[in-house]
């Protein structure tokens, strides 16, 4: 196996103990051609000195304010292209990877070429041995992804093929700088979730697949950035831009099913049809007023409807479950 340069980018927003531990991790790769850079996002936790006090050799970029995952991400894409890398690896912060992950990649990469981007075997951090996520298929039928043995134990050799996905995870997502020239960047309007899932079909669409590496393995401290996948703040920017991802990869029939579907979950009281209409959209009512997860859900409906995308409005970072 050759050893062509990969670029680890590794994006930073006041997260500095858990990119260090990251960063600790990544200096322990048995991979003999990589260099790591830090996109830092405008943090106010003097990351940066501390970083570049314990981590010397680290390439730290700062973009002086939060540009989201997409646009930071893409800071770093530039620079490693610039600086000749042929592959690159964006990785969550929150992450710790195993030694062998770039070499895992490479291999796979190598005997796929007609492969474009490559998704890890992400285990949870607090459950060393539970999976969360080994790729992902499309279920239409639901309007959802399904995660690739989501929550079970890795004691079984289930998940141990590499296959091709619908798209590989953000947190640990490796791909040929080539890929860039042929599909361009993230889009920066995702600011946050989904659009790495974007970028994984435009990808598909110029002929590139997108494949599973089960040696690939990495440990996710699930959400830490958001709180959790129950926060307002990651409820807002997933409903608003799964229907934007809708928008942009899916015909207009299966769109609509998504758009159903969201509606459905945004407004649960409505179908039930034993009750009437008024009592309905009372509940409804009631759930929107009482529960900030669904406050932001809605203002992530507003927002697609308008047009409004980027950052997420300053009032659901207020919101406080």
């Amino acid at each position: 196996m050759s050893y062509p340069k990969v670029s680890i980018i590794i994006l930073n927003w006041n997260g500095l103990e858990d990119t260090l531990e990251c960063l600790e991790s990544v200096f322990k790769l048995d991979y003999p051609n990589f260099e790591v850079i830090v996109v830092d996002n405008g943090s106010t936790d003097d990351s940066v000195r501390q970083i570049r006090q314990e981590f010397p050799d680290v390439v730290i970029i700062e973009n002086g304010k939060n540009l989201g995952f997409a646009e930071g991400n893409n800071v770093g894409i530039r620079y490693a292209i610039k600086n000749g890398a042929e592959y690159v690896l964006l990785l969550n912060n929150d992450t710790v990877v195993d030694p062998q992950l770039l070499n895992a990649f490479v291999e796979a990469s190598q005997l796929y070429p007609e492969a474009g981007i490559f998704g890890a075997k992400i285990y949870y951090y607090s459950e060393p041995n539970r999976i969360w996520d080994a790729g992902a298929k499309w279920n239409q039928n639901i309007g959802k992804f399904y995660i690739i043995g989501e929550n079970q134990l890795d004691n079984e050799n289930k998940f141990e093929q590499m296959i091709e996905v619908d798209y590989a995870c953000g947190c640990s997502l490796f791909f040929r700088t080539a890929l860039v020239s042929k599909i361009g960047l993230l889009d920066q309007r995702f600011f946050l979730t989904w659009e790495e899932t974007d970028w994984c079909y435009s990808a598909r669409r110029a002929g590139f697949k997108c494949l599973y590496v089960p040696k690939a393995k990495v440990w996710h401290k699930v959400s830490a950035s958001f709180g959790g996948n129950h926060s307002p703040l990651f409820r807002y920017f997933y409903i608003r831009n799964r229907l934007l991802w809708a928008q942009r990869n899916l015909p207009f029939s299966k769109r609509w099913d998504v758009y159903k579907h969201v509606v459905k979950e945004l407004f649960p009281c409505l179908k039930l049809k034993e009750y009437p209409v008024v009592k309905r959209i009372y509940w409804d009512i009631y759930r929107c007023v009482k529960k900030p997860q669904v406050k932001a859900q809605l203002l992530g409906l507003r927002d697609f409807v308008l047009r409004r995308f980027g950052d997420c409005p300053k009032g659901v970072h207020r919101l406080k479950i």
